[in-house]
């Protein structure tokens, strides 16, 4: 063989050695987020459902309520229940006109909705300790679409229902709806961007749902979240059945001297946080009221609080949509009752 062929034997080689890279390249980049059955790379991943990485989960509340979150049932007229939706325009990665995902539409919502819970700070109880819930979360999906075409249009109807196990009454249910479409742009979607608007969508729609019925829970038990009972209308829901404050008792009632009213035995009263020989009263207060109130980085609830605290110095910090959040140091001492005001501005 001269000079001439072993060089361009050579640089042959070197051709295929590099393409065989770069397939296996482009192959393993999309590992993790599509996972097709039977090596289908146009299948669809969102990552519901998988585990966070070790210290990265959301603030802890500190609740009295716990609740289950049964299986979504999914209610669409899709027939698989992998589809979410066709495209009538060319997404890279992605073979043929159906949008299929990695896993049936009925997991990724209940998913979704036991991480937005998490991350608000509720104790979700699963496995065999879902049976000392108080409360149970179960619904349908009505509607989950997402369709490709000279806009991405998007549309989800979730029904959910709040119920309490000790009494099998529902205290609330609502259907949250989302819609929104969006220009993809000039070059076009591809399968990570079409998993990213889907999940940015369905997260709003989680979050709207644990906002209903976190709002209904407290209105319901207010003692459970050291609130004042009350609702608030939220956009994109639509309530079926909700909580009424219950009539506080009439001044001049004189209760038996045995305790035990007419037909029937008094309830226990509802615990009060107050100041003891070891811990401290602090009373949060806002304007306007309902706004997050996070103690050393953890979040207690919505304003008006009362929490008994830990003798020390605490950063307090309020949070509510639309305003400018307020951070203010407060020192708190066992026996006695501090009171913070703080005033959020837009």
């Amino acid at each position: 063989m001269n000079l001439f062929s072993r060089s361009a034997a050579l640089v042959v080689l070197l051709f295929s050695v590099a393409g065989c890279s770069t397939v296996k390249d482009a192959k393993d980049s999309v590992t993790g987020w599509f996972n097709g059955n039977g090596g289908d790379g146009s299948t669809l991943s969102t990552g519901a459902g998988k585990k966070t990485a070790s210290g990265s989960s959301g603030p802890t509340l500190k609740y009295a309520a716990t609740l289950r979150v049964s299986k979504y049932v999914d209610q669409r007229k899709a027939g698989n229940p992998r589809l979410v939706g066709i495209t009538t325009q060319r997404v890279r990665g992605v073979d043929g006109k159906e949008l299929l995902l990695d896993q049936e539409v009925a997991n990724i919502v209940t998913a979704s909705i036991k991480q937005r819970f998490n991350a608000e700070g509720y104790q979700v109880l699963e496995g065999g300790g879902a049976g000392s819930a108080l409360f149970e979360v179960s619904g349908v999906i009505k509607d989950l679409t997402l369709n490709v075409k000279d806009r991405d249009e998007i549309n989800i109807e979730i029904e959910t229902t709040l119920k309490d196990l000790a009494t099998g009454k529902v205290i609330w249910s609502g259907l949250v709806t989302e819609k929104n479409d969006r220009f993809a742009g000039v070059s076009g979607n591809n399968k990570d961007d079409v998993v990213n608007y889907l999940n940015k969508e369905l997260r709003v729609a989680s979050n709207k749902t644990v906002e209903a019925v976190s709002a209904s829970l407290m209105a319901s038990q207010p003692e459970l979240f050291n609130l004042t009972a009350g609702t608030k209308p939220i956009p994109g829901v639509t309530v079926y059945v909700a909580p009424t404050a219950a009539k506080p008792a009439p001044a001049t009632a004189v209760m038996p001297a045995h305790g035990v009213r007419p037909g029937g035995a008094v309830p226990p009263p509802a615990y009060t946080p107050q100041a003891s020989a070891t811990a401290g009263l602090l009373l949060v207060n806002t304007t306007p009221q309902r706004a997050k109130v996070y103690l050393d980085g953890v979040y207690y609830g919505l304003s008006p609080l009362r929490l008994e605290m830990e003798p020390g110095v605490h950063a307090v910090s309020v949070k509510l949509e639309g305003y400018k959040m307020v951070t203010e140091k407060v020192s708190v001492r066992k026996g006695d009752n501090t009171e913070m005001e703080l005033n959020l501005e837009r």
